[in-house]
């Protein structure tokens, strides 16, 4: 790009200071005609020893030996104008690819500046737009898909035609359907109630064995948190999206773990590739990748056999009942043009991917800030010996004092600095002129609007219990977890805050469909922690998390230990 604009900017300048010397170039050695080229003197600051034997030349207004003209444009590229152009372009890309290590705190500086008003970050393959005003976000909520499009920009994160075996999805939403969000908002919400028990059973035995298998280290088991959570969060869901066969099965469960990290992986590598190269090297990654082939070629028989009961079921003949994600994605796609059984299992893959990876990272952070602020585990361990855990196990709903701890974990440490990502399809501009060019990003600073003294008080502190309605908390509490939201209560699951400043789900009518069950697998977890160990980081100065773009990673070898409460 800046190439471009050095070249374009180098021809400006010759036509418009022509007055000052003419060269007539012959270029006989490369082609048999002369080129003519007006270069400003000035523009070449040329040691006068040199033009002086330039123009008493006799050559001097007739023709100048190319070589000479090379020298007179090599001055030229050297001079003070072209090297501050050469170097703010070179800074430029610089500041892209820092990006990519510090992106969060890049973001939050360009936040303070910008003062409210859209601002811009380049990355090293995109341009971001970040806006912060309701009312430009409310513009990018409102703008239709065909223009600003979610699905355009996963599609761009996640490289799915290279980590998905083949999943090359439609860039505007709803192109093949939308059921996936009835099963997703609907049908997996609404069988909570009987997936949750279940799982209980299932974190607390998994979670056991999986401490059980660390070292001791002087005297007690140092577990590594981050990859720990990662592998009972794969435990966990496989329950729910593919059912209790495929939830026992280890071989799978491996592949199903390794499918996030492939993914994860694979997808950066491309998008950090230039174009030429991103298909063939995405392709060869692609042949390679083992993990999304086992789950692509398990799944598929098992949705076509799903596909066939629905058939038989049509006829009146009587077919078992599945309560999961293949079934509830296979029930809700488009009648007129039902899925194929591979369709179904290409949607199946990519919910996958952000079920896990969302979830293992919040929890992960919470199990830190438990870690780091003890004094408030006591509250939380009576509301989950309360009848209250029962009414939250039979709904998915309750627990406010566990739900605010986890919310205000989010805030401060949120696996995003970035949301409501929209990729420009077309052209668009802001009421106040701002414009967001084909390929660019719009976006919000949810990180930074989240640590806004306008919208939270106190917006470094940790006050766990900040989004509890006041008339719930025990007078026993301690006095820092008193709330200090000046609105009312909210939850966890929350979109669309009346102040634009909470857009951990996504933002508006694209916010993420799944957040309820989310919210109750994060929950179900903590609390089968908080009630049965007594957790402690080993070094509790060392860092705990790393970024990358717009991302915070809880850091692999951060180790807990997790002491069994007596």
């Amino acid at each position: 790009m800046w190439q471009s604009a050095l070249i374009h900017h180098t021809q400006a300048s010759f036509c418009e200071r022509a007055h000052s010397l003419k060269i007539l170039v012959t270029m006989d050695f490369v082609m048999n005609f002369s080129v003519s080229l007006d270069v400003p003197a000035a523009a070449i600051k040329l040691p006068k020893s040199y033009i002086q034997r330039i123009t008493e030349s006799s050559a001097f207004n007739t023709k100048v030996h190319a070589s000479a003209v090379g020298l007179a444009l090599l001055f030229a590229l050297l001079s003070r104008k072209w090297l501050a152009y050469l170097s703010k372009a070179i800074s430029r890309r610089i500041e892209a690819w820092k990006y990519l290590f510090w992106g969060p705190d890049i973001i939050q500086t360009a936040y303070d500046k910008a003062n409210g008003k859209p601002f811009e970050i380049l990355a090293p393959d995109s341009r971001y737009v970040f806006v912060s005003q309701p009312k430009h976000i409310h513009e990018l909520n409102s703008a239709p898909d065909t223009v600003l499009s979610l699905q355009a920009a996963s599609k761009q994160m996640l490289q799915p035609k290279y980590t998905m075996h083949g999943f090359n999805w439609f860039n505007v939403r709803g192109t093949e359907g939308v059921g996936f969000i009835k099963a997703l908002r609907t049908l997996l919400t609404n069988n909570m109630p009987s997936i949750l028990p279940d799982l209980r059973f299932g974190i607390t035995e998994n979670l056991n064995q999986l401490i059980e298998s660390h070292p001791v280290v002087d005297g007690s088991r140092h577990s590594p948190l981050y990859p720990m959570i990662v592998k009972l969060t794969v435990l966990t869901n496989c329950h729910a999206f593919f059912g209790k066969e495929l939830s026992t099965d280890s071989k799978f469960l491996e592949y199903a773990l390794g499918f996030i990290e492939d993914t994860l992986m694979t997808a950066e590598l491309v998008r950090l590739l230039p174009e030429f190269l991103a298909a063939p090297i995405g392709n060869g990654i692609a042949r390679r990748l083992k993990s999304h082939k086992v789950l692509f070629n398990t799944l598929v028989p098992i949705a076509q056999e799903r596909i066939e009961e629905k058939k038989l079921k049509q006829m009146g003949q009587k077919v078992e009942q599945h309560h999961d994600c293949i079934q509830w994605i296979m029930e809700t796609s488009p009648p007129k043009n039902p899925w194929t059984a591979e369709r179904i299992v290409h949607e199946l893959m990519a919910i996958w991917f952000g079920s896990v990876h969302a979830l293992s990272t919040t929890i992960s952070f919470a199990i830190h800030d438990i870690c780091i602020h003890k004094q408030y585990v006591a509250p939380l361990r009576r509301e989950i010996s309360s009848p209250e855990y029962a009414q939250f196990e039979r709904t998915g709903k309750g627990l406010p004092l566990l739900d605010s701890f986890i919310k205000e974990s989010a805030r401060l440490t949120p696996v995003e600095s970035m949301s409501t990502r929209r990729y420009a399809l077309e052209p668009f501009s802001l009421s106040d002129g701002t414009k967001v060019h084909v390929g660019d990003w719009a976006c919000t600073p949810v990180r930074a609007l989240m640590t806004n003294p306008e919208f939270y008080p106190e917006p470094n502190k940790f006050r766990p219990f900040r989004f509890v309605d006041p008339e719930l908390l025990a007078v026993d509490l301690p006095e820092t977890s008193r709330p200090t939201q000046p609105n009312k209560a909210s939850n966890f699951t929350d979109v669309n805050l009346a102040d634009g400043s909470w857009h951990v789900w996504g933002t508006g009518r694209m916010a993420c469909p799944g957040r309820f069950y989310a919210s109750a697998i994060i929950k179900i977890m903590l609390a089968q922690i908080i009630a049965t160990y007594d957790v402690e980081l080993v070094d509790k100065e060392a860092p705990r998390y790393f970024t990358w773009r717009s991302s915070m990673l809880p850091k692999a070898k951060t180790m807990v230990v997790f002491a069994p409460r007596v």
